[in-house]
């Protein structure tokens, strides 16, 4: 019987940028590729019950620092 190995993963969440106003949500592209280039990845959302993005959730394997 071989030993599973699973990967272990840790999670970042952010809120969307907003514009002043607070209630539109400004694009998310700077954001998005400077956490990319921390090794993470967009895996979903937590939206508020009304409509919009409260959270932006990101994972990647545990331990990897950039």
């Amino acid at each position: 019987m071989s030993e599973s190995h699973s990967t272990r993963w840790e999670y970042r969440t952010c809120r969307p940028p907003r514009d002043e106003t607070k209630k539109e949500a400004l694009d998310p592209e700077a954001e998005l590729n400077r956490h990319g280039t921390e090794g993470w990845e967009l895996v979903g959302t937590i939206d508020y019950t009304g409509g919009g993005t409260k959270y932006l959730v990101f994972k990647r394997p545990a331990g990897e620092r950039t």
